[in-house]
């Protein structure tokens, strides 16, 4: 190839315009010797095919994933589905993202809000972790039903929607993945509390589902795990993994004994100060992406047992005395009345736990910080606590167990973020505020929709967790079923309710369906309208209770035979449907009128219709059965003032 060196390139550059024919001719060779000239060097190829070739990995992983994406393989990777009647929920299985193990996946309260968002609407949503969503009284129980309650009752003329979206076992990884759609959703307002999961929450540094201390490799992978091809992956490596492994062995016990790797955390180790970092720099871009779409945000300062949860973990470290050690010194103080001196001690030796559950104090200084630099008003949660605690140290009192309020300290978490909500004017501009704001929280506790099940289903969820460890030294053991009873060991038709819930015998909304179905039949109306209206509250796209009925009625999961015109105008009259309550009534009255409390309960009900003579005629024959009825009396006197009156 020496002797066409000097022609060689002139025949390349002209091969794409003329044939192997033409060349010869034009360079006097044989059509052999230029084929061989062409075959033995490298071709220019156009522009356009270098980029297709660079850009055919990409191509191909685009297409995919739109192909996974078309035959729904795995889980449903958004933030927000359907959840029927124009109305979003955030994605049952959002939790897939951050624990990738497969043996627990965190939930949330299931609160919806309409799809577009309607004028007259002011939109909160709540982010954070456990105590955020309420834990062990969710969803009810939650803080910002106390909030969305009070809104409600003080803004009637406002579509009011309070969107919890925290969730268990998660930090501010979470918080900062799940902030676009958030942001995007229009929201008036962001309520924030979280730090205490940041060491063992998902991907903090102690965590069993971690990808180590990278801030930024661990951003990468929240936002790969939003694609399904990220799935595909993992499930191929899980596949081959599996040929390996004969016996995948799966722990038992409570979440808290399962999402902390074996690794202790002392204060101011490494991992210590990694996870105070991961806290600050997500916390801070959590706040800097809200100022710049101008949403408001508010934050709380970490509030946790002190007084009666002594340390889970004491161990040496330089210049301190251990944990318990402190502690100790904390209780004797108190013993002698040094309140002052034994509350810092007690926070000394929350920090110095070195199984870190609970938040140590700095993530408190962050949080101020990080209020100071951007404006952000900080709710003093743990002072408010405090305050309201004896000695003026947080324990049991308002705790359930090392930092989960319990009902009463879930309202007052509540009422604290609403007083910043009111003095930094945080609150619906729709209407006027209907109850001076004095009375509000007494009226918001009055009308608070919480039943007894709910009740029992917290104290049980809190006994099971303070049987396991770190509370006890055993780890990740099974409970058998009669370890189960023990603990729980429930009294009632509601207790054994509980038990069969928290085993998940029963869903959450057929539990309370069941309970009121208990009350309806003993004739306890009251209750048995209470147990629906937590139904209603929980799931609004139910509308009312005759929406209720109808939806369950369908599901048969309700027998007609129940609702017999009695209970039936019953209800109608505690709901205030008078109307309807002397429809009913009078049906009852027919099949039963020697029934002095239904005769009653007929008059009561004309009488609220303003019908006072019919009214008076029920209350004749009531008395007529039940001689010195004082209800029916007090109400006939009552009406004779009336017509005396007019």
């Amino acid at each position: 190839m020496k002797r066409y060196r000097n022609i060689r390139k002139k025949i390349l550059a002209d091969a794409e315009k003329h044939t192997p024919e033409e060349l010869s001719e034009k360079y006097n060779l044989s059509v052999k010797e230029i084929k061989e000239i062409l075959r033995s060097s490298p071709r220019n190829y156009p522009k356009w095919f270098y980029a297709v070739l660079a850009l055919a990995p990409v191509i191909f992983i685009a297409l995919l994933e739109i192909l996974l994406r078309i035959t729904n393989y795995g889980y449903n990777t958004e933030q927000w589905v359907e959840a029927g009647s124009g109305k979003l929920i955030i994605n049952p299985e959002i939790g897939r993202r951050y624990f990738q193990s497969g043996n627990f996946m965190p939930n949330t309260i299931e609160d919806v809000f309409d799809l577009h968002k309607k004028p007259n609407t002011f939109r909160v949503f709540v982010l954070g972790g456990s105590s955020a969503q309420g834990y062990p009284f969710n969803p009810m129980g939650a803080f910002s039903r106390y909030i969305r309650k009070r809104l409600e009752l003080v803004y009637p003329e406002a579509n009011i929607e309070v969107v919890n979206i925290a969730m268990t076992a998660v930090n501010s990884y979470t918080i900062l993945d799940l902030l676009p759609g958030v942001l995007e959703k229009e929201p008036d307002l962001i309520l924030i509390y979280a730090g205490h999961n940041e060491y063992y929450g998902a991907l903090g540094v102690g965590s069993v589902e971690s990808y180590g201390s990278s801030r930024a490799l661990i951003k990468l992978m929240l936002h790969l795990n939003k694609y399904k091809i990220t799935q595909l992956t993992r499930d191929a490596i899980n596949t081959v993994a599996s040929l390996f492994i004969s016996d995948k062995v799966k722990p038992h016990g409570t979440l808290m004994s399962e999402i902390a790797r074996d690794k202790l955390i002392p204060i101011n180790s490494e991992e210590f100060e990694e996870g105070v970092r991961q806290f600050r720099e997500n916390m801070d871009e959590i706040l800097r992406r809200s100022k710049e779409r101008g949403i408001p945000v508010i934050l709380g300062r970490l509030v946790c047992n002190l007084k009666d949860q002594k340390p889970f973990a004491s161990v040496e470290t330089p210049g301190n005395n251990t944990a318990i050690e402190v502690y100790d010194f904390a209780r004797r103080e108190l013993e002698k009345g040094n309140l002052k001196k034994a509350d810092s001690l007690f926070v000394l030796a929350k920090d110095l736990d070195a199984l870190r559950f609970r938040a140590p104090r700095i993530m408190n200084d962050i949080i101020d910080g990080l209020g100071t630099k951007y404006k952000v008003p900080v709710v003093p949660l743990d002072s408010i606590f405090n305050g309201a605690s004896p000695y003026g140290i947080v324990g049991d009192n308002l705790i359930v167990d090392h930092l989960h309020p319990n009902l009463k300290g879930y309202q007052l978490m509540g009422k604290s973020y609403y007083d910043l909500m009111s003095k930094f004017s945080y609150l619906p501009s729709i209407g006027e505020s209907k109850i001076p704001y004095e009375k509000q929280d007494s009226v918001t506790a009055a009308n608070f929709v919480f039943t007894r099940l709910d009740s029992v289903l917290g104290v049980y969820y809190a006994k099971l967790l303070k049987s396991d460890w770190p509370f006890t030294e055993k780890r990740n053991h099974k409970f058998s079923r009669q370890d189960f009873m023990r603990i729980l060991n429930p009294k009632n038709f509601i207790d054994s309710l509980a038990a069969a819930r928290i085993e998940n015998k029963v869903s959450w909304v057929d539990a309370h369906l069941i309970a009121a179905t208990y009350h309806l039949r003993r004739d306890e109306i009251k209750d048995y309208l209470k147990y629906m209206e937590v139904i209603i509250y929980q799931y609004p796209v139910l509308k009312d209770l005759d929406g209720a009925l109808r939806f369950f009625y369908a599901q048969n999961k309700i027998n007609l035979n129940d609702y017999t015109p009695s209970r039936n105008g019953l209800m109608a009259l505690y709901i205030g449907n008078y109307r309807n309550a002397i429809k009913y009534l009078k049906q009852a009255y027919k099949s039963n009128p020697g029934d002095a409390n239904l005769s009653y309960n007929l008059a009561y009900a004309y009488y609220k219709n303003n019908e006072l003579d019919s009214s008076l005629v029920y209350l004749n024959k009531s008395l007529a059965l039940t001689p010195g009825f004082k209800d029916a009396m007090k109400l006939r006197a009552v009406i004779h003032r009336q017509l005396k009156n007019q």
